[in-house]
């Protein structure tokens, strides 16, 4: 993580690490948001510390004049909250100024997806007779196999994978650990990974990443992007591909399938169900879709 935030943005960051162990992107994200709203103060002549409720009312409106959508203006004051409330209750504070602004009222928009024919045609874009299209195959059969975030994806190491168990155990937000299944077609694609194209990534080098770059260090989640978005043109996909549309589409599709709610939630690592229950919204979709066009009265 970053130390070059001001020292009252720093300590916070650092209580926030101690207590919920985030990520370093998300203390990252933290650190952007507080600064930003403590430039916005300066011309007001207060610190962060000194802000008021129309303060933060005249940021949060700057902010959607400005362009930002309400999801963002949300996020912006989830941050300013989370701090202040750390403010009151453990540096003494003696106003909490965003305790009586409520966020914007949100839409829940329905996650991106890919069809299963889609998911297919991705899989087999990459050319398996160079090392890097193997190797991207293989991700992407475990990205599709096992729901992983890019983040986990890109940071699997050899020890986290178990072919012999079918299993990857996977380090998640928050510093919370879960083991998941990748099924048969993910653990074949992986084990011809690890036999050839690995050793020649990696060259002399001995590293225990799972998915060295073609310089054999860990790859970033950008590359990967780039290379997700390179085999979804070779698979003729038109529409805006992600990691995290694949995850979206291991989730669905396993919902249409008929598993269990609460069984992808503990695949997918969410804490709460209320973030898996989003998926319900698409299998609705799909089941409505397909009485229409099978039902004689639909």
């Amino acid at each position: 993580m970053k130390t070059n935030f001001i020292p009252e943005i720093q300590d916070y960051l650092q209580s926030l690490w101690l207590a919920k162990g985030l990520s370093d992107n998300t203390l990252e994200n933290y650190g952007r948001d507080l600064t930003r709203f403590n430039k916005w103060l300066q011309p007001q002549g207060r610190r962060l510390v000194e802000a008021r409720d129309m303060d933060v009312l005249g940021y949060l409106a700057d902010l959607t004049t400005s362009g930002a959508k309400p999801a963002s203006v949300a996020r912006h004051l989830s941050c300013l909250k989370g701090y202040f409330r750390t403010q009151v209750r453990d540096q003494g504070l003696a106003v909490d100024p965003t305790a009586l602004i409520q966020a914007p009222k949100l839409g829940r928009p329905l996650p991106k997806s890919l069809t299963e024919a889609e998911v297919e045609a991705l899989l087999g874009a990459p050319d398996t007779q160079t090392a890097l299209g193997l190797r991207d195959r293989a991700m992407l059969e475990l990205l599709y196999a096992s729901g992983l975030r890019v983040s986990e994806l890109v940071g699997l190491e050899t020890s986290q994978v178990k072919l012999s168990l079918g299993l990857v155990q996977v380090m998640g937000k928050g510093s919370k650990e879960r083991l998941v299944p990748m099924g048969q077609a993910a653990q074949d694609w992986l084990e011809r990974y690890l036999k050839t194209a690995r050793v020649e990534l990696l060259g002399n080098s001995v590293k225990s990443v799972l998915f060295p770059s073609q310089r054999g260090t860990q790859m970033t989640r950008q590359t990967f992007w780039h290379r997700i978005k390179l085999h979804a043109q070779t698979a003729g996909i038109a529409k805006p591909l992600s990691p995290h549309v694949v995850r979206h589409a291991f989730a669905t599709h396993l919902l249409n399938h008929g598993a269990d709610l609460r069984v992808i939630q503990m695949l997918l690592g969410h804490s709460d169900l209320s973030t898996t229950q989003i998926y319900t919204h698409v299998a609705n979709h799909r089941l409505q879709a397909l009485h229409q066009q099978h039902h004689p009265r639909g």
